[in-house]
């Protein structure tokens, strides 16, 4: 069944966002439908009870020291995909992702998207980091990397969610190493305990300083190209007299860089292959430290 069987269009909205919150958030209340809709109390109510009984009968279940409905143990999405892009589209954090026009049957015209390799990521972990951000909580976690692959004790301080060069992260600070990091969400290796509140305030986003950088790229076209062919990629990139101008916060300028193919240590022999270069190139030098 798609999701157009559920209802009109304000009604779908409605039973995605609570299915959305149900799944990444761990909660969702009538207090939350009502705001973000500007409805009453007693019809978010009615809204809530209709996903219930109607939409998704045994998806939720109330919890009473949350105040609100959480997902049932056989939660299933109905209408949704259960996919995290959809709860960073509800932040409003990356626009490239489906719009509430998704799934309405609209005539389009023919399309085709190469499909990725999949990414999973366990709403159970989602739900920890979430509460850790909004409460400031620490968390114990056993994280995987290279110089750990089967895992190691951290603690850590999660501020934000995000979504680069084609990964999930939490952006963190870590006890261990004394500072803020990336920490790729599908190499948390079980499920994060809860470890208190933050020891300090300086572990919050305001003195993630890296994190608080705005950092401006400016990208151009590789010096070695034909006229012509620069011309070609300024109309490829939607470039602004001759030039790509990029805002992004310090952290994530190498994966700005990586989702485009550029290589800051590498030159291509064949300009055609590397198309864009670094027009900035030293003032970005602490963000390019791969």
């Amino acid at each position: 069944m798609s999701a157009i069987d559920y209802g009109n269009w304000s009604q779908q909205l409605r039973y995605r966002l609570i299915e959305i919150l149900a799944l990444w958030e761990g909660r969702v209340s009538a207090p939350q439908i009502a705001t973000a809709f500007g409805i009453g109390r007693e019809q978010a109510q009615k809204v809530l009870r209709h996903y219930r009984e109607e939409v998704a009968s045994g998806n939720l279940s109330y919890d009473a020291s949350l105040k609100a409905f959480a997902p049932a143990p056989a939660f299933t999405p109905r209408v949704t995909r259960g996919t995290l892009d959809e709860y960073l589209h509800l932040l409003g954090s990356h626009e490239s992702l489906d719009t509430p026009f998704a799934g309405l049957g609209l005539e389009m015209a023919s399309a085709e998207a190469i499909p990725m390799p999949s990414r999973a990521v366990s709403p159970a972990v989602v739900r920890r980091l979430t509460r850790a951000i909004r409460d400031h909580q620490r968390l114990e976690v056993v994280y995987a990397s290279f110089n750990h692959p089967d895992g190691e004790e951290r603690i850590l301080v999660p501020h934000s969610l995000v979504l680069a060069a084609g990964r999930w992260h939490a952006r963190a600070y870590c006890e261990k190493h004394r500072a803020f990091r990336d920490f790729v969400l599908t190499r948390f290796c079980r499920l994060p305990e809860p470890a208190g509140d933050r020891l300090d305030d300086t572990h919050g986003a305001a003195h993630d300083h890296d994190w608080q950088t705005m950092v401006t790229v400016h990208l151009i076209p590789d010096r070695r190209l034909s006229e012509p062919e620069k011309r070609m990629l300024e109309m490829d990139f939607g470039m602004q007299h001759g030039e790509l101008t990029l805002h992004c916060r310090g952290p994530l300028v190498r994966y700005a860089l990586r989702q485009l193919g550029v290589n800051p240590y590498h030159v291509e022999a064949d300009p055609r292959a590397q198309q864009l270069e670094i027009a900035n190139r030293h003032a970005l030098q602490q963000w390019i430290d791969w």
